[in-house]
């Protein structure tokens, strides 16, 4: 065994970018965020929620592409100066409201009209051949778009205690995507990875082997102030469990929402640019995700009662699942 972790913390060196092992990381220089397991190894309690939904909501087939961000800057077009990808409601731009959500279409399985998105991925070596490609490019975002090969859409519980249920219409962010010029690094979230190396993540631009598929992760935070679904900085109102995974005083937890992203195989040494502001030079520790809930009561309820019950679902319509 100690041979097989030594063999597997070598090949994570080499292709993540940092020397990395399933037992943790080596310390960081200042300012800099270590490559490390992707999930922290929080024991579950006797009152944890360790079901999980796990919903399909599609790998943006429709195209669905923008430079909003209703989270962010709702009303403003193209407030986001880079491009974004989506899945979940077809119709989420900068003059979104809750009506229009609540109206449109989904592309989502089990009908949840919310909105999931992200910064696209780009290779620089191709140009751009859509309209959509090209949008950004006055923004320094050019090049071809790599679609994604498989988007998952999850909900997990609290390693502590039960959840309760994300009021309609709940705004959420995770990561920074000012990170490249942020004083500090308490807010990149960015998990990078290779699908030959599950659970281990990093902040750069991983070096998957040939025929390997690049992995992006974007895990939200999961505990709200009972009170509000959005905030003036877009994050105060949801917050991130502390370190023993409990949430602090005054907040509850939610499901908590994790994109797993998909993409490749892409040739070993392309290059690749996420979609930024101009100032952050494409950094991958720049990644970020915004989802806004427009799950109606019913299925949000379900949704908390297969994690409270250890259930594992397929999307909120499910309300038998497996234990």
């Amino acid at each position: 065994m100690g041979m097989e972790r030594g063999v597997t913390a070598v090949l994570a060196c080499l292709v993540l970018g940092g020397c990395l092992s399933a037992a943790g990381a080596p310390a960081a220089g200042r300012g800099e965020v270590p490559a490390a397991p992707l999930d922290a190894p929080v024991a579950p309690g006797p009152d944890a929620s360790t079901g999980r939904v796990v919903a399909d909501c599609g790998r943006n087939e429709e195209e669905h592409y923008n430079e909003d961000n209703l989270v962010v800057s709702p009303g403003v077009r193209a407030g986001a100066h880079h491009t974004h990808a989506y899945v979940g409601n077809l119709s989420t731009s900068a003059a979104s409201t809750d009506a229009t959500l609540a109206a449109a279409g989904t592309s989502c399985r089990d009908g949840d009209r919310s909105t999931y998105y992200w910064p696209v991925l780009r290779r620089t070596d191709r140009p751009g051949r859509e309209a959509y490609e090209r949008a950004a490019g006055h923004h320094g975002n050019a090049g071809r778009i790599l679609r994604e090969a498989a988007v998952t859409v999850e909900f997990r519980g609290n390693p502590v205690s039960k959840v309760v249920a994300m009021p309609r219409f709940l705004r959420g962010i995770t990561g920074d995507a000012v990170a490249h010029t942020a004083a500090d690094a308490s807010r990149v979230r960015a998990a990078w990875g290779c699908a030959s190396l599950p659970g281990l993540a990093t902040v750069r631009y991983p070096r998957c082997p040939g025929g390997d598929r690049i992995t992006r992760t974007l895990v939200f935070p999961s505990c709200w102030n009972g009170l509000d679904t959005a905030a003036p900085d877009h994050r105060s109102h949801l917050t991130f469990p502390t370190g023993n995974g409990a949430c602090a005083p005054g907040t509850f937890p939610v499901p908590a929402l994790r994109l797993s992203l998909v993409y490749g195989p892409v040739p070993p040494g392309t290059p690749l640019a996420l979609d930024s502001f101009p100032e952050q030079r494409h950094s991958p520790r720049t990644d970020h995700a915004m989802f806004v809930n427009v799950m109606g009561p019913a299925a949000m309820d379900r949704v908390v009662d297969c994690i409270n019950t250890g259930r594992t679902c397929r999307g909120s319509a499910d309300s038998s699942g497996s234990g």
